[in-house]
């Protein structure tokens, strides 16, 4: 049974940036999480397919959610019975951990669902995986992905609140789960890379640049009301131990740390290996597209993976345009 209680956003990035190191490995890594693209079966064998008992079993549960007079934050899995499902979500949570880092799951029937519906849903189905956490120090605990109409050239603005191409990432959680409700009328396409491929890509390219993702970058906090303070700390790409390699990785956020007058210019070695990095995580036959459809959940290990999303074009009708529901887990 996955541990009760939600994490405070400071707490789940300590508990996901707690990780062991042994030392730099000498060859390329052999894991299930060092999957490459082309060679994964399609989306439609790879997801879980839920069962017409399996939704009748999430629908009953829902009901007795809805009589509990806890607010939904303070919910516990016993709260949203799942006495078939939540083994499956045993096996899904060990195959995020330790095998694949993904895990899909298509069929949730969020069209018959109000938002309120959805958003029980998805925070009680997250219950029996992990726990959850606040996704922005204002402890955002279950996200809304949808185009804002936000500036996409305000550096202060997540992107994920626009319609603009996002660049390969991890967040500060384990997991991180998205629930598609709506999609774009164009483009909007989840892309997700084995950091484990491209780490075992980089080590066979140029082994010399390999050391320097040990040890830490800057990284931009975009928080522009830090007082006295640069709004950057250092975090190491990766760590290594007990033969797995985990890695946070955020082009966009190292990049950007550069505007802080105290963050050093990369050097030439450092500008090569991240730009070697995303070369070798975009290119072709190693990434994955998916095109979430409404009712598509998607799981991802932000230690094993890297994920990005393509720029879209959305509906004209409000009622109509692209959006999804996201959680981040600590397993």
């Amino acid at each position: 049974m996955a541990e009760e209680g939600y994490r405070s956003f400071g707490s789940q990035a300590l508990h996901y940036f707690d990780r062991a190191h042994e030392g730099i490995p000498s060859g390329p890594i052999e894991s299930r999480a060092a999957w490459v693209g082309h060679e994964l079966p399609p989306l439609s064998e790879l997801a879980y397919h839920l069962s017409d008992a399996d939704i009748l079993e999430i629908e009953a549960a829902m009901v007795v959610a809805k009589t509990s007079s806890k607010a939904r934050r303070d919910l516990s899995a016993e709260d949203f019975p799942l006495p078939n499902l939540s083994k499956r979500c045993a096996g899904w949570r060990e195959e995020l951990a330790d095998g694949l880092g993904v895990q899909v799951v298509r069929g949730v029937p969020v069209s018959n669902w109000s938002e309120d519906d959805a958003e029980l849903f998805f925070w009680c189905f997250g219950l029996h995986l992990g726990r959850p956490g606040g996704q922005n120090p204002e402890e955002h605990l279950l996200g809304h992905v949808t185009d804002t109409n936000a500036s996409k050239k305000d550096p202060m603005v997540r992107l994920y609140q626009t319609a603009a191409n996002i660049e390969y990432h991890c967040d500060a959680a384990d997991v991180v789960g998205l629930l598609c409700l709506r999609k774009a009328k164009a483009g909007g396409h989840s892309r997700i890379v084995s950091s484990v491929t491209v780490f075992n890509e980089l080590m066979a390219r140029r082994p010399e640049l390999v050391n320097r993702l040990f040890e830490p970058f800057m990284l931009d906090s975009r928080n522009e009301s830090k007082e006295g303070g640069s709004g950057s700390m250092p975090i190491p790409p990766c760590r290594y131990a007990d033969g797995k390699l985990r890695t946070f990785y955020h082009s966009d956020y190292f990049r950007s740390a550069q505007r802080h007058d105290d963050v050093p210019a990369f050097t030439k070695v450092e500008q090569e290996l991240l730009d070697l990095y995303e070369q070798i995580a975009a290119e072709a036959g190693i990434y994955l597209d998916m095109d979430l459809e409404p009712g598509d959940i998607q799981l991802l290990s932000n230690h094993t993976n890297l994920h990005a999303r393509t720029e879209y074009e959305d509906h004209d009708d409000p009622a109509e345009r692209r959006h999804l529901l996201r959680l981040w887990l600590s397993l």
